[in-house]
């Protein structure tokens, strides 16, 4: 699959973004205790879920987006 060389193009991946603002910025769907895991409320848990899906998608959009070094 060809890149676009365009650096400043915009891409579809972008969009990613969102679900990482949006699960963090919707407090009223996690500001709860339960379900616990491993007795640990699900307000924690959710917010330490979130830190490594949003690590996993900002890595994902960098290697989609990201130009191919020419030789």
């Amino acid at each position: 699959m060809e890149r676009d060389k365009n650096p400043d193009r915009w891409s579809w991946w972008y969009l990613l973004f969102i679900l990482q603002v949006a699960g963090c910025l919707w407090v009223p769907f996690y500001n709860r205790v339960e379900p616990t895991f491993i007795g640990m409320p699900f307000f924690y848990w959710y917010q330490l879920g979130f830190v490594i899906l949003g690590a996993v998608l900002t890595g994902l959009v960098y290697f989609m987006t990201r130009r191919r070094h020419e030789p």
